[in-house]
């Protein structure tokens, strides 16, 4: 017979859709299930409406086979089937779509889940497949149609047989190449995985012939084998099911099988959304991080379905950044998809789910944080660092969002606390939210600026993570409150009298502090304190960067030249002021000496490298000796 061209485009269409718009071929028997499960759809329907078509639910059903020596795969269904017409329609035509156009000839109040809207979704077979065979019965015709194609160079239509109503689409697989093993799909195992991963929740059972091996010789080692006929999609979604139907080990077991954990998850979170845009979502907080959750190779995301099929598996755009850590899924029937099924378009319904699941997952741990703070500090513990990223990227425009959510350990209540609940217990007068960074609580708690913070009775915030100042910096008030480094040059705690001395001291000693400046080069300026109480030397720093942001910028692989601006300042009531002021007068060499050795000192305490160790440790020495 002579092949019929397709009436759509040419070869080149047909070879762009396979190789192209189609990236994954797993999804071919995604597709071929989805048709199917339309087919089923579209004769229940009509069974409601129409008196002539009587269909028992039990009836409706998938069967997914195969066999080796043939190398080909089947799909049946017992749907509705085609007419020469439709087969000519449908398959004959490349983007045309049978299920669309039932599904707009339905008013609104009978318009049911139709999944195939596209009509391209049969062709991803090809990618695995050099022949195409299907025969169907519709249960509108007496006849039999068989479509055949080997590709883009056209199709046949021939008179065919079948017993009863409904579809076979037979697939010949291509010959293995040195790149594609099509033979894999030829496999019991690799059948039903990709039925569990796509189309696990297709609404009527789809059906395969599962073989089973039992011992019949246990000395021998003998085994029998037999294969069932069984069902293997679960059909109903556990996040179909009402929340109050399902219990916390459904959830659990659910979350360690879908996502490959060992754990139960922190946190399990419901959704059920209808108005502008509907979906139900199932999604979880897991109590630890993957392995490689703080590298490039992580992807976040939420598993994507469209009337319980898999669109994708990880839709990163359903989660931004800063809640990266949260599994799920989503299920919806209001996106636009593009031909393949696999590429979302851009759509307004898509932003809509992802903003209500955004605020969401925040009202959550909200709740989390005010009912259940044990569990939200474990949380906290874990993926802390991620909300405060968010704080401060893109420049901290969602730290409205999310400033409330970090936490921070008290000086006061050697406990993790929340901003709010700092500016709360605020002494009366005080107009700033004093924060102190390192590299743990205990160098933190051992710096020198700290105790004059302390002796005021003003709590302090003690920032341990890389990113904790930047969220600071980000955030800048909070609650009219302005956030202040202890280690700021400007801090501003000393009493009139105290200033007044400490100016005082700083002009009758300009030369010499001039003279350490110069000496020492990497600072701005050196100048006496009154703000240290026991320790002799500190680093402060002035303007945007900080000692501790400094040291973020020199741990990076480039070089980014950027510095804090740093003062020496000395303790003027501290017994080395003294003998600074007398050695600047009677030996400039031992003067000189002790000016390289307090800015080391100083440096350490600030946890900076000392660029000369050996020639400080020699100073040290020779000092010692002398005394």
């Amino acid at each position: 017979m002579k092949k019929k061209e397709f009436k759509s485009e040419s070869k080149r269409l047909l070879d762009l859709m396979i190789n192209s718009i189609y990236t994954n071929k797993d999804i071919f028997l995604r597709e071929l299930i989805s048709n199917a499960s339309d087919a089923l759809d579209k004769l229940y329907y009509r069974s409601l409406t129409d008196k002539d078509i009587k269909v028992e639910k039990d009836d409706l059903e998938i069967n997914v086979s195969f066999d080796e020596e043939k190398r080909t795969i089947t799909v049946s269904d017992t749907g509705c089937g085609m007419t020469k017409e439709e087969l000519e329609s449908n398959l004959g035509t490349i983007a045309k779509s049978g299920s669309l156009q039932f599904k707009e000839n339905m008013t609104q109040e009978e318009k049911i889940n139709i999944i195939g809207q596209f009509g391209v979704g049969f062709y991803s077979a090809f990618m695995v497949a050099d022949k195409i065979t299907v025969t169907s019965l519709s249960v509108d015709s007496d006849q039999a149609y068989v479509w055949e194609s080997e590709g883009a160079d056209g199709y046949t239509i021939t008179e065919g047989s079948r017993d009863s109503i409904g579809t076979d689409v037979v697939l010949h697989l291509k010959e293995d190449t040195e790149n594609e093993n099509y033979t894999d799909y030829l496999n019991e195992y690799r059948l039903k995985s990709l039925i569990r991963k796509y189309s696990d929740y297709i609404s009527f059972p789809i059906k395969m012939e599962i073989t089973h091996e039992h011992l019949v010789d246990e000395k021998e080692h003998k085994y029998e084998k037999h294969a069932d006929v069984e069902t293997v999609n679960s059909m109903i979604p556990i996040w179909k099911k009402d929340s109050k139907d399902v219990d916390e080990e459904e959830y659990n077991n659910f979350y360690m099988d879908k996502f490959n954990d060992f754990d139960k998850p922190l946190k399990v979170i419901t959704s059920n959304v209808e108005g502008m845009c509907t979906y139900k979502s199932l999604l979880f907080i897991p109590t630890h991080a993957p392995a490689d959750y703080y590298t490039q190779e992580y992807e976040k995301g939420l598993s994507l379905y469209t009337s319980g099929v898999l669109i994708m598996d990880k839709c990163a755009d359903l989660l931004p950044d800063y809640f990266s850590f949260v599994k799920g899924v989503v299920d919806t029937e209001d996106l636009s998809l593009n031909i393949s099924r696999e590429i979302l378009q851009e759509s307004h319904s898509l932003k809509l789910i992802a903003k209500n699941i955004e605020g969401k997952i925040r009202k959550e741990l909200e709740t989390m944080m005010k009912d259940d703070r044990e569990k939200y500090i474990e949380f906290f513990k874990t993926f802390g660092v991620q909300l405060k990223y968010g704080v401060y990227n893109n420049y901290g425009q969602d730290k409205d969002k999310l400033q409330d959510l970090v936490m921070f350990y008290s000086s006061k209540h050697e406990k993790l606390i929340s901003l709010k609940e700092y500016v709360q217990e605020m002494k009366e007068g005080q107009d700033k939210i004093y924060y102190a960074s390192g590299s743990s609580i205990a160098k933190i708690d051992s710096m020198p600026q700290v105790d004059q913070v302390k002796e005021k009775e003003y709590d302090i915030l003690y920032l341990t993570d890389y990113v904790d100042e930047f969220a600071i910096t980000a955030i800048q008030s909070y609650e009219e409150k302005k956030f202040m480094n202890v280690c700021d040059a400007d801090l501003d705690l000393e009493t009139d009298e105290e200033k007044e001395d400490t100016k005082k001291a700083n002009d009758e000693n300009s030369d010499l502090l001039k003279h350490m400046a110069e000496l020492i080069g990497e600072v701005k300026e050196v100048r006496f304190t009154n703000k240290l109480k026991k320790h002799p030397v500190c680093l402060t720093s002035k303007g945007d960067v900080s000692i501790e942001m400094q040291k973020v910028f020199d741990a990076m692989p480039n070089d980014l030249g950027i510095k804090a601006e740093t003062a020496l300042e000395i303790n003027e009531k501290h017994p080395i002021a003294a003998k600074l002021k007398k050695l600047y007068k009677k030996d400039k060499d031992l003067f000189d000496n002790y000016t390289k050795v307090l800015y080391s000192e100083a440096r350490m305490i600030a946890g900076l490298p000392i660029e000369n160790p050996t020639e400080i440790s020699t100073l040290i020495c020779d000092i010692i000796s002398k005394e």
